[in-house]
This record gives C-alpha cells, structure tokens and sequence, in this order.
C-alpha cells in the first residue's frame, strides 16, 4: 500500500516530505486500518461507481424519513448474516453506533417504570471495560445523564475485578461492554471468560468488533467467531470504515432490540443516512471480504513474521510500541518518515501520559519484504527487548 504523506509536523510528528524537485515522497502505509486492502479492491470500486451512476447520492435524509433504500436493507441482510444475528442497523458511523446503543440502555428504564424517578432497584449497571473505545465512553456519559444507570469500570480486561463487580451489585439489570479488540494496545477482550460470566450472572454482553471484523474468524466474523461464542454475544458493533474499506457503522442484534434502538438511539435517529453508493460498496465489501479468504490469512502471516523478526509476542495485526514520553513518539516517528514509513506517533489525550507509543497496523497488502524494511527502520529507534517487557496500564475514564 502506499501513501502520500502530509506535512503536519504539529499533530502528527511528521517532518517536511517534499522531494528537492518540489514532488511528495510516497511512503509505505503502517499506520491505518484498511485491514483486508479492500478499499482498492476493483470489485467494490465497480458496486460504488455503478450505485453512483444510477442513483447519484441517493435520497439526502434520516433513514427514518426518506433515507433507507433497498441498498441499505442488503446490506443489513448480509452484515446480520455474517454476525449471525437476527437483524442489523445500519449506523452513519461505528462511533455513532456506540453512542446509539448506550443510549438506548439509558432510556430502558423509563419505558419500563411509570414514575419520573425511578426508583434504586429499577436502574440498569453497566460494566465498561477501563480502555473502551471512546464512542462508549461518551455514549455511557449522556446514558448517565438519564439517571437511569449505574457505571462499574472494570480494570483492563481483568475478568476477576469484573466478577467481583458484578457479585456486588444489587440490582438485576446488568449490562457488560466491551471492545473486542482493543484498537490502541491490540490486545483481544477475553471472551471466554466474559462469556462464563454471562452464564452465571444473567448479563447482557455488547462488543464492538470494529477491529475484528472481517479480520478475525473463519469468514471474517470477527472476534466473536474467532473465539466460537458468537450466540453468546447479545449485540455486536462494528464498523465499515476499516477492514472493509468503506464508511459507516452497524448494530448486529435481536429484531426487538433493533426497534429499541431505532426508537431511542439518538444518534441514529437524527443523522443522515449512508449515500446510497456507499452502501453498494460496503454490501459489495461483505460478500468480498468473506469470499477471499486469503486476505485474512496474509494477515495472520505478517503478524506472525513481525514477531518472528522482533521477538514482540503480538497477538493482532494492531501493535502497540510504548515508547513513554511524546519527544521519544514523535523522534521515532519522524525517524521512519524518513525511511519511507507512515507511523503516526500517538499521544495524549489518545493515551495516557508517558505511554507514547507508535501504533503500527499491518494489512493484507503488506509483503514480507515490507514487513523486513520496517522493522530494520524500527531496530534504529526502539530497543525490541524493552518493547516486548511494556504494557498499557492506563485507565480511560468516565
């Protein structure tokens, strides 16, 4: 893959990338999430093309007005079919997807209870993950304002300090969500264990699978699929602006919570839906991504080469080099801008202080070749060994 860089050396630690002659220098792309290659894939370039052709944008409005076509209901059909899901919503982003389901969570308790102020006993807990994406966070901050919810953080993927959470809890309702794989250490939710606790303690489990899908799984149905718990997953959040190359988010759930989410998900209500062209691609994007199998493999084969060259046990194709302070990030990132390399160093308020990282993200185009430039770029900045030894111990806070 490549990429024509910018100049931004103020937001993204990238020096000046113009040639003497005045030109751009092309860089190798390790820092997106265009996990399958996809959004240059011919085939959905021809669906966008022929939508846009015959249909231009589409009807310009809410989904709940004149928005939602036929091309929209394809693409729900085969996104709850990859989920294994009775039905899907289609959202205008996966950020506004989060949102529209905690949302939704908040405003269960007052359609279910006739006083204006609910009593103790009638709230809903949710359990959030502390390094959630931060469209749950925010979705879970205007779902407190409802005063109809109770907000347990649990430490990072620490399913004992969950379990103890929720045997403390009192009230009935309980909620548990979760990313499924975690986009800025790339570390996997440990869904076996979750799904354990769900047995035992009744919850609702949401994920969002916005890294994962297409990714993860036999026929890239993500995480979920990986771990063979998909019916264990009450609702799955995801994202068509990643693996599958193209824009918007989905809600992959029961036809009952669809209507809740419909009727209450703010954020979905009010936004306009998907042009038209975009849902042929992302429909197009579906059946591609499940079809070519071999794109998730070449994945899986460059983390496992990444590794083999570095010694850092990664575990996904999204790798977290915790550096610690900003001038350490931005240095190394500038380093490899130099060599030919996209890395965008990330900072706070990303992450927390002093756990700088470079974020590099590999993809199905990516060759071994690729893979051993880059890491020969790396070895001049970064000492493999003390990567290997970090962890992100930051809490995202509510």
């Amino acid at each position: 893959m490549r990429f024509i860089g910018d100049e931004d050396i103020s937001s993204n630690g990238v020096t000046d990338n113009k040639e003497a002659n005045g030109g751009f220098k092309k860089l190798l792309l390790f820092s997106g999430n265009d996990y399958l290659g996809l959004s240059s894939h011919p085939t959905i370039a021809r669906a966008v093309a022929k939508a846009a052709q015959e249909h231009g944008m589409g009807p310009r409005g809410s989904a709940l007005i004149c928005g939602y076509t036929n091309y929209h209901r394809l693409l729900e059909s085969s996104l709850a079919d990859l989920k294994k899901k009775e039905d899907c919503l289609l959202c205008p982003t996966g950020f506004s997807a989060n949102m529209a389901v905690m949302v939704a969570l908040g405003n269960i308790v007052s359609l279910l209870v006739a006083a204006e102020k609910p009593m103790k006993e009638d709230r809903i807990a949710i359990f959030s993950d502390a390094l959630n994406h931060a469209s749950i966070i925010d979705g879970i901050r205007l779902a407190e304002r409802q005063h109809t919810v109770d907000v347990y953080v649990y430490r990072h993927c620490d399913m004992s300090h969950l379990s103890s959470l929720l045997s403390s809890c009192e009230l009935k309702k309980k909620v548990v969500v979760t990313d499924s794989l975690f986009s800025m250490d790339g570390d996997f939710a440990p869904m076996i264990e979750l799904v354990n606790l769900r047995e035992r303690h009744g919850f609702l489990l949401v994920i969002d699978d916005a890294h994962g899908t297409f990714v993860c799984g036999k026929h890239g149905g993500g995480v979920a699929e990986e771990f063979n718990c998909d019916r264990q997953v009450d609702i799955c959040i995801g994202t068509l602006s990643k693996a599958a190359g193209c824009h918007g988010g989905f809600i992959a759930c029961s036809k009952k919570w669809k209507q809740l989410i419909q009727s209450r998900g703010r954020s979905f209500i009010f936004s306009t839906s998907s042009p038209v062209p975009i849902a042929a691609a992302a429909h197009a994007a579906v059946i591609v991504g499940k079809r070519e199998g071999w794109r998730r493999k070449a994945i899986w084969n460059r983390v496992q080469e990444f590794r083999a060259l570095t010694g850092i046990p990664i575990t996904s194709p999204i790798i977290s080099l915790i550096v610690g302070s900003e001038e350490k990030a931005l240095k190394a990132s500038r380093h490899l801008l130099k060599s030919g390399f996209h890395v965008t160093a990330i900072r706070p308020p990303t992450v927390p202080p002093n756990s700088c990282r470079l974020r590099v993200t590999l993809c199905a185009t990516h060759t071994t070749d690729d893979l051993k430039k880059l890491t020969a770029a790396l070895s001049c900045c970064i000492n493999f060994q003390d990567i290997s030894l970090c962890s992100s111990r930051g809490t995202a806070r509510l």
